[in-house]
């Protein structure tokens, strides 16, 4: 048995030491009620307000008394109610995050680069996922809405046309920032690389290596980067003197399934494509295993370029040409722009933050040969 008198703690006048009531925590401990700084308090036999100094190791009281506070509370199982600290501040501290897919390896990187500037910050996230749906967005922006989240980052699915479904929020003045697949809004900042100028410079690369029929794979052209990056495309084909072939435009969801299916239907075509230019990376591989696997080489058959540098482009054979789209770049200064709204700094002059890419070239696209 642990009686009161085995332990001793200073007065709340610091002069003469009394017992820690023992009995006091013995009946917190027995019971399944939420430990509150009032229980310790009549433990020790403190204020509520010396309490609560001391849980957050306040340099006003001595070390000793703020070592006691927090013994006391761990052994009295006291947790932190941050749900009723962030309801008087008007803050939960929470961001939401809304992505087309977590099995991505672009998303995971954006996702790093938010969690990396939001959790300096102090706050946590809240991801979620429409499946390129946008019933399942707006279902998980409402979710956000209700979890009452400080603001907003979103990537938008596939068929997404209007913002209706944000509109709570932004009534509230719940500040949302876009990232990679963006919408115009004046009242929001997107973050973006130049998918026109990267689409150009991969569909121009390839025609320097003299392709003459390039295969474009892009996704829905409701979203602004596939919509952009066919601009760029077309815009190279222009400047090279060729013209714009539509059945060259192959539109899909870019899965790896769909780069085979693309790729059985280019083998079909007559004269036959000698370049692709896909709009991922995971798209881009499986046309260069469907090609090889029918017997054809790459880059000289068919040269294959993809996009966002993931991890496959450097160990497929042969090494793809690719462009280098920094997630994690995008993610931190997604964050980094919200983490400023959310303090009240002043708006950006312009609503879009463009970040750098830059083109790999491997040996995917380099025709000796030509």
């Amino acid at each position: 048995m642990i009686f009161a008198t085995d332990c001793i703690k200073t007065s709340r006048r610091g002069q003469n030491p009394v017992p820690i009531d023992y009995f006091a925590m013995h009946a917190i401990e027995m019971s399944h009620k939420e430990v509150t700084i009032y229980d310790i308090a009549r433990a020790l036999n403190l204020s509520p307000a010396t309490i609560s100094r001391g849980l957050k190791d306040h340099p006003g009281l001595r070390q000793e008394t703020r070592e006691r506070i927090q013994k006391a509370a761990r052994e009295m199982g006291y947790r932190h109610n941050a749900f009723a600290s962030n309801l008087r501040r008007k803050r939960t501290n929470t961001i939401g995050v809304m992505i087309p897919r977590l099995n991505s390896y672009f998303m995971a990187t954006v996702i790093a680069g938010i969690e990396k500037v939001a959790n300096a910050a102090g706050y946590n996230l809240i991801i979620s996922q429409s499946e390129e749906s946008y019933k399942k967005e707006m279902s998980g922006v409402t979710t956000m809405f209700n979890s009452r989240v400080d603001g907003l980052l979103v990537s938008l699915a596939y068929n997404t046309e209007n913002l209706d479904h944000f509109e709570a929020l932004l009534k509230k003045e719940i500040p949302i920032v876009f990232f990679d697949r963006v919408i115009d809004h004046p009242a929001c900042t997107s973050i973006v690389i130049d998918n026109r100028r990267a689409g150009y410079e991969v569909t121009r690369h390839l025609l320097e290596q003299g392709c003459t029929r390039i295969v474009h794979l892009v996704g829905n052209l409701n979203r602004n980067v596939y919509a952009d990056r066919l601009d760029g495309y077309r815009q190279a084909l222009s400047e090279f003197g060729i013209a714009y072939d539509e059945p060259l435009v192959v539109q899909g969801d870019l899965t790896e399934q769909a780069g085979k299916e693309a790729t059985e239907k280019m083998l079909a075509m007559n004269p036959r494509p000698d370049g692709v230019f896909a709009s991922n990376d995971t798209t881009a591989v499986a046309v260069i295993r469907t090609l090889k696997q029918a017997g054809l080489r790459v880059p000289h058959d068919v040269a294959v370029a993809g996009f966002n540098n993931d991890p496959l482009a450097s160990v497929i054979e042969p090494g793809l040409t690719t462009v280098n789209y920094p997630g994690d770049i995008i993610g931190e200064v997604a964050a980094q722009t919200l983490m400023k709204k959310l303090d009240g700094a002043q708006q950006e002059t312009s609503n879009v933050i463009t970040i750098e890419h830059n083109l790999i070239i491997r040996q995917s696209t380099l025709r000796t040969n030509h």
